[in-house]
């Protein structure tokens, strides 16, 4: 065999022995998208390399958007709280990336979390606060229709609006005073049940028909469940008091 012949069989063994070994680097990394307002942080400067040290699997970062196969952002699970925001974690769900999340998770990954403090000062956490849900609330009754009735039945006892703002009675709240309070919605829906409605309130095929030996003390307020539902409609509608401040003590 001559030279030329030891040399390309040479040449072909070592091309199929390295072969191997190059698919497999090139399958240990994943690109990972992240915003801007993270990378610039230089978090993920701190973050990605140590997790690479562990597990050999290399993280390529990319913007926002970009084609990737995980991203920080605000889907997925929940992993760590900093820079004015809740970062959370989706991934494609493949060896690698499902790693990566579960690193996150694990005691060493939460610890790196928090270790990153540049100018000593910490600004990433692992404890991820409850994050609050605005509950809107809305109600489809005919909001004009509730004006006219809240008028009729409740101002004669509240003042509800502008259009009687000097004719309700000064111990009782107002709308707006009401709509200050966390349950407003639950008080009004509830109302006939509350002091000292029951005892003047009647809701068609909801409350029981007043006792002949004890009637009602005023003129009784009658009203629908479709009657209530456009007064709920309304008051949703209703600025809530600006009461100012809480009074402060020394």
């Amino acid at each position: 065999m001559d030279a030329v012949a030891l040399r390309l069989i040479f040449s072909l063994l070592l091309v199929f022995a390295l072969w191997p070994a190059s698919l497999v680097a090139q399958e240990k990394t994943f690109r990972l998208s992240a915003p801007d307002s993270l990378t610039e942080t230089g978090f993920l400067k701190h973050l990605l390399p140590r997790f690479s040290l562990k597990t050999g699997i290399r993280i390529s970062v990319v913007g926002a958007g970009d084609v990737a196969e995980a991203s920080f952002g605000s889907e997925g699970r929940p992993v760590f709280e900093g820079a004015g925001a809740i970062w959370r974690f989706s991934h494609d769900e493949t060896a690698h990336t499902k790693r990566f999340a579960d690193w996150l998770g694990s005691d060493v990954g939460r610890r790196t979390i928090e270790a990153f403090k540049p100018d000593g000062t910490q600004l990433f956490s692992a404890e991820i606060r409850k994050e609050e849900v605005q509950v809107v609330v809305s109600f489809d009754g005919d909001a004009k229709l509730g004006a006219e009735l809240s008028l009729t039945h409740c101002g004669r006892c509240h003042v509800i609006g502008e259009i009687n703002k000097q004719n309700g009675i000064d111990s009782t709240p107002s709308f707006a005073v009401l709509r200050t309070l966390s349950n407003w919605e639950d008080r009004f829906q509830a109302f006939f049940s509350l002091n000292p409605h029951p005892a003047f309130t009647q809701i068609e095929d909801v409350t029981e028909p007043f006792d002949p030996e004890r009637p009602s003390p005023i003129v009784p307020l009658s009203i629908t469940l479709d009657d209530l539902e456009a007064i709920l409609a309304y008051v949703a509608k209703v600025e809530p008091a600006d009461l100012g401040a809480p009074i402060q003590s020394q």
